[in-house]
């Protein structure tokens, strides 16, 4: 038996948990062998019952005597028992579980964890764990110790998991520091950073002998996970760097009067970060090694025209670039933004999506013949992420900009070496991610920031409105749109109603819609939005909007990423603790493009103090990075970017707000380049490769 063993091999497993193990991606003896506990209840105090004393939380083992079923007046069900010791006896009493007369039988020995409780002047056991025992001296999994509580999915119970992996364990960890699990490290990192080892800490963090042992072994495999997320990205780093592109773009008198011309010429002045970000660019591109860059910059902080430049700049040197965005709705946003940029220039912009074909010019793909060989000439082509994808070719492609995909992988670039080509690579997000978040998960890549809003526009003014004050805001916001011509987001978390969420007071995009269409503002014209719409239709409503058609969009979190109205200055986002800061920070991004003054509303059922806290906090911050450290610190990276990003890392135990780890991690990465190779690690060796193609298959 080895780690890798199917599931399927678990002794008395049905297949129903074997269904629901696979339903949670838990395939094999290894993966679950991963399924951590997230804390864990103190059942380590065994006493003798003659001891007990009310209110205590202990573990009993005994005889049992006897067990019935009795109802109460009020028709609950009870189990009572009695359980016997050398030192005396008491009652055990259960409510609504029948099934125990069917398991526990008069003459068993048990070991019992719960808590002791007085009723009319005697003492009773309510039980809220059990082992069924041979004798006293047995050791136990659910009681007598530190039991581990682990998330329970899909109907699977923390019991069962215990029984589970307790069996891996006793397989595969025996001992509390013997090595039957094959080390992932080197003896010299182990010692060097004062790790367990890795036996020892997937023993310790599944049952520990104590809380410390806990700690230590969470930190282990904590560091173990770091430390692989950052060996991949300096190994990618490294082999990226041994990389040519062939020929390096060059800057000639005329190339860079030309580059100088189109800055020159842009409608607004960059800013000092825009100018930054475009010289390290610009840098990067004059190199034969390929560009690995990402460009992170808060929402309407000017991205595309700093990758505009670089297209530009790619265009002077005879090469083409392809625009990459994450829905055909943006990837139409930037087709028309780039063609304004580019309105003076002989620069040949095309948008190739799966419903947008037709906005290439259609007079020279029908003279080049373009449609039959599936060939684009142009200079720059925009589309999905799918662009790489589809049966197209492209001649001399210099640059590839990626926009909102966070981790541009093996596959991809893989896909792109397939087509005959090896650009220069500008990944780019207007999620906040901090610093350290950036450096650990993007180690092969070199970022640059913007971090300053072009000049002349205004932060978005945010409000947490109470109940009381709904209808004057509504009765505002009537104002503004016969006034000013503002036009209106109006952010709902659901697009229906379910049973579980309408008991919440949940808004739904659907019946909130009709409620406003009909209730609230009949004098004004309302678009509705959602991901059941198709296609087609979004991209009318959308550009309706854009247009001034309707004055006010009823949306989901659809419109969460890239949407550009800059006549929309007004936002309600209902539930606005439904969602994560980030999102909310994303949603808020999308009025505010303008010069105008924005106004973003947050109207929320829940009176809860820690959501108060967010929300008043994220009312008062407009910068990105202070909103995502602040979230990190809250609620830890797994849920900081929400489970709509894609392509952060599924950590299983570590966090990216342990900063020491992560330092610690990173030095022990160094080390390990500077004195050993993969090779020389079989387990390690294996381990990198498995982690690997999981990244991959998650890019």
């Amino acid at each position: 038996m080895n780690l890798a063993t199917p599931i399927e091999k678990l002794p008395g497993t049905s297949f129903l948990t074997l269904k629901k193990l696979k339903n949670i991606e838990i395939n094999n003896y290894w993966e679950l062998l991963n399924y951590f506990p997230f804390r864990y209840e103190n059942y380590s105090i065994v006493s003798p019952i003659s001891s007990l004393q009310n209110g205590e939380t202990v573990t009993i083992k005994g005889k049992l005597i006897e067990i019935e079923n009795l109802y109460s007046k009020r028709g609950l069900k009870i189990q009572k028992a009695k359980l016997a010791d050398a030192s005396g006896q008491i009652d055990l009493i259960w409510y609504n579980q029948p099934y125990l007369l069917r398991v526990l039988k008069s003459g068993m020995y048990l070991s019992l964890a719960g808590e002791v409780k007085g009723f009319f002047h005697s003492l009773s056991f309510v039980p809220k764990e059990f082992d069924i025992i041979r004798d006293f001296g047995q050791e136990t999994i659910h009681t007598g110790r530190l039991i581990p509580i682990y998330p329970e999915k899909k109907g699977l119970s923390a019991k069962l998991f215990r029984e589970k992996i307790h069996y891996l364990i006793e397989h595969h960890c025996k001992g509390n520091y013997q090595d039957n699990l094959e080390e992932l490290l080197p003896h010299d990192i182990t010692k060097k950073f004062d790790l367990l080892s890795e036996s020892a800490a997937y023993k310790q963090i599944h049952f520990p002998r104590n809380l410390q042992l806990a700690k230590q072994a969470r930190e282990r495999l904590a560091f173990d996970e770091l430390f692989l997320i950052q060996l991949s990205s300096q190994i990618v780093r490294r082999d990226w760097e041994k990389e040519n592109v062939g020929n390096a773009f060059k800057m000639e008198t005329q190339s860079l009067a030309s580059l100088q011309d189109f800055i020159k010429n842009l409608p607004f002045e960059l800013t000092s970060a825009q100018k930054r970000s475009t010289r390290e660019i610009i840098s990067d591109l004059r190199k034969t090694k390929p560009m690995n860059r990402f460009l992170q910059g808060d929402v309407g902080s000017g991205k595309t025209v700093v990758a505009a430049t670089a297209c530009y700049f790619s265009y002077l040197n005879g090469y083409k670039s392809l625009f990459m965005a994450p829905t055909e709705i943006l990837a139409y946003q930037h087709y028309q933004t780039l063609k304004k940029l580019f309105a003076q220039y002989q620069f040949n912009i095309a948008l190739q999506t799966r419903t947008m074909k037709n906005f290439i010019n259609r007079k020279r793909v029908s003279k080049n013949n373009n449609v039959k060989k599936n060939k684009i000439n142009y200079d720059l082509i925009i589309g999905t992420h799918a662009l790489i994808n589809q049966n197209l070719e492209f001649d001399k492609v210099g640059l590839v900009v990626i926009d909102e995909q966070h981790r541009f992988g093996v596959v991809q670039r893989a896909k792109l070496k397939e087509k005959g080509l090896n650009p220069h690579l500008l990944t780019m997000t207007a999620t906040p991610i901090p610093r350290t978040v950036a450096l650990t998960l993007y180690g092969e890549l070199d970022i640059s920031l913007i971090d300053e809003l072009p000049q002349g526009r205004k932060s978005v003014k945010t409000y947490l409105v109470p109940k009381e004050k709904r209808q004057a805001g509504y009765q505002w916001i009537r104002k503004k749109i016969n006034s000013d011509k503002a036009q209106v987001f109006i952010i709902c978390p659901l697009i229906e109603e379910s049973d579980v969420e309408t008991m919440k007071s949940v808004k739904a995009a659907k019946k909130e819609f009709l409620k406003l269409q009909s209730d609230i503002f009949p004098q004004f014209r309302l678009a509705l939005l959602h991901g059941k719409v198709k296609t087609d239709e979004k991209n009318i409503i959308m550009r309706d909007f854009k247009v001034k058609k309707y004055d006010i969009l009823v949306a989901t979190s659809l419109v969460e990423v890239g949407i550009d109205i800059p006549s929309a200055t007004i936002m309600i986002i209902e539930g606005a603790d439904r969602f994560g800061l980030a999102q909310l920070h994303q949603l808020r991004g999308r009025i505010g493009r303008s010069e105008k003054q924005s106004y973003c509303f947050l109207y929320t059922e829940s009176g809860g103090a820690s959501i108060i806290e967010k929300l008043k906090f994220f009312a008062k911050t407009n910068s990105g990075i202070k909103i995502a450290e602040y979230d990190l610190q809250r609620r830890g990276p797994g849920e900081v970017f929400g489970t709509r990003q894609h392509g952060f890392l599924n950590l299983k135990i570590a966090s990216l707000a342990d900063l020491d780890l992560i330092e610690k991690s990173r030095q022990a990465v160094i080390h390990f380049l500077r004195n050993h190779s993969l090779k020389s690690v079989a387990n390690l060796k294996t381990r990198f490769k498995d982690y690997k193609l999981t990244q991959i298959s998650r890019d």
